[in-house]
């Protein structure tokens, strides 16, 4: 019989820091909408051609999301009719190397499994 082996890794505090940074990103699009806002400001009818497959309504829930968790900057500008602006906020733009690792990853795992159906 193996014996098991303990874990080396100290606990996770109560409020794991990973945890509550990837309840944030792990959202359905919520990623993309990080990733497309990265460049600057954009609009929601932009940010809705920009992804395609996102419903206006999860789109418009993400983005509520993203807001109440400071990661996202809603800006309503006085045009007629009113135009509403979205950007990154300073938290919301440290998750960009976070987000550009996983697209890395992303395009490796993608070569990768690419040359195996070859």
């Amino acid at each position: 019989m193996i014996t098991r082996r303990k874990s080396k890794v100290s606990p996770p505090p109560y409020e794991c820091p990973l945890n509550s940074c990837l309840s944030i990103i792990g959202g359905a699009w919520t990623p993309n909408i990080i990733w497309q806002l990265s460049e600057g400001p954009r609009r929601f009818s932009e940010l809705k051609d920009d992804i395609p497959g996102v419903s206006a309504k999860m789109l418009t829930t993400r983005l509520k999301k993203l807001e109440a968790d400071g990661v996202v900057r809603r800006k309503v500008m006085s045009t007629s009719p009113p135009t509403v602006e979205y950007s990154l906020t300073d938290l919301g733009a440290e998750l960009q190397p976070a987000i550009a690792a996983i697209v890395s990853v992303g395009h490796r795992l993608k070569e990768r499994r690419q040359g195996k159906s070859c």
